[in-house]
This record gives C-alpha cells, structure tokens and sequence, in this order.
C-alpha cells in the first residue's frame, strides 16, 4: 500500500513538472518566432494603432532582427529583450 502512494505522489508530482514546464514553454513562445510568423504578429501588435503604416514597418524590422513580438498591442517588451533594447539614434525605442 506504501508503494501504491508513493507511485501516485510520483505520478502527480511528475504531472505538475511537465504542466509547469509546458506553462514556461508557452510564455517564452513568442521569444522565437520563425520570419513566416512576424507578419502575422506584427499585425496584432499594430492594430489599435491609428499609424498602422510605419507601425508594420518598424515592427517587421524589428522582428526579422529578433525574432520576437511582444504579446498585446501595447507595453509588454520586457517579453522580447532584443525588441525592447534596440534604440533610434536619439535613444528612443526602435521597435512599437
């Protein structure tokens, strides 16, 4: 019976690991797109914008050099340190 218990205790404890590590796998997800996904991507990240035009462009550069996207229309960069560090020549954010 000692050994029934401590083989679920195992199974559980296993089962929380894998959930756990597929939760870090997921978030981390947008850290490496392939060059297909950045279209779409950035297309979500641009669009509450008014000035979608310069939105995509910046943010397709910005993604083919990355390979990130942050998730949302807005914020969320510390997702993507390459996106969130890359800076215009006057030090403000490259990348939308």
């Amino acid at each position: 019976m000692a050994d029934s218990s401590r083989s679920s205790l195992i199974l559980l404890f296993s089962m929380l690991l894998l959930i756990t590590l597929s939760h870090m796998t997921e978030a981390s997800g947008s850290a490496k797109l392939r060059p297909s996904d950045c279209k779409p991507r950035c297309s979500y990240r641009c669009s509450a914008t008014s000035h979608k035009k310069p939105c995509m462009f910046f943010c397709l550069k910005c993604c083919s050099k990355c390979l990130c996207v942050p998730p949302g229309t807005y914020g969320n960069k510390q997702v993507c340190p390459c996106y969130n560090n890359w800076k215009t020549k006057d030090g403000g954010p490259k990348c939308p």
